[in-house]
């Protein structure tokens, strides 16, 4: 496998809630995570680790921005000022103007053409998670998009991703970053009408047994919202934490 730099790539993720105590004690315990607390000058967000390695981050909502509590996804950027005028001139709507974290590097987050979050990060010391498999690991992206062509342009032009259509049949329209065992996150064509949720990115967590986990996340406040099953890309399964954010799971098949 290449693991050279993927412009666009997936870099970070973190979570906005309104009870970072709450989701510590979650998450360390399902996924072995440590937390770390950056310190005044970041605001208290914490750092989660796993065996050492950063995997995710986590701040407090307070209630003032109006946004409700939710995971964002980070795609890598060259320069996040750039990238926020770029999803402007293709649709999308700043939320989050670019802005430099400390020493760690910029930020941004903007809204694709579909409404979907998702942010820059343009890293300096801090340069996301090394990526791979293992327990409790973030492991795949995806958004679902209701206009899928204009969703492939945008993360074209804005992230200069190189894409590749995995899949382009009634059933199912799918388009990656990269391709086969290089592929690092994925467009899916979304139903339109209704009844569906709103577009947004999502995350899988890598675990190695996924009912044995959604026991786990059951027994400590999560809901199940789409049940465990094994599908040609793993086990997956969708819940909700005990403060109502969805994440998911994906396992290998039973």
């Amino acid at each position: 496998m290449d693991h050279s730099p993927v412009p666009g790539r997936p870099i970070w993720v973190d979570l906005f809630t309104s009870d970072p105590e709450r989701a510590q004690r979650f998450y360390s315990g399902l996924f072995g995570w440590s937390a770390h607390d950056t310190g005044p000058e970041y605001g208290g967000y914490l750092l989660f680790e796993r065996d050492g390695v950063p995997v995710a981050g986590c701040m407090r909502n307070d209630g003032t921005s109006g946004s409700p509590d939710a995971w964002t996804v980070y795609l890598e950027s060259n320069n996040a000022s750039d990238t926020a005028r770029m999803a402007e001139a293709n649709g999308g709507q700043v939320l989050v103007e670019a802005m430099q974290v400390g020493d760690l590097g910029h930020m941004a987050v903007v809204k694709d053409p579909g409404g979907a979050t998702i942010g820059a990060w343009q890293p300096l010391e801090h340069g996301g998670f090394a990526g791979g498999r293992g327990h409790g690991l973030p492991v795949w992206f995806e958004v679902a998009a209701p206009d899928y062509e204009r969703a492939i342009a945008f993360y074209e032009n804005v992230f200069g991703w190189v894409t590749h259509t995995m899949v382009d049949s009634p059933e199912l329209r799918y388009t990656t970053l990269g391709r086969d065992d290089d592929a690092l996150a994925g467009i899916m064509a979304a139903p339109v009408g209704p009844g569906v949720p709103p577009p947004a990115w999502d995350f899988y967590i890598d675990v190695t047994d996924t009912d044995t986990t959604v026991d786990q996340a059951v027994a400590a406040g999560a809901a199940v919202t789409t049940p465990a099953e094994d599908t040609p890309y793993g086990r997956l399964a969708a819940l909700t934490d005990p403060t109502g954010v969805r994440f998911l799971l994906m396992g290998p098949n039973t």
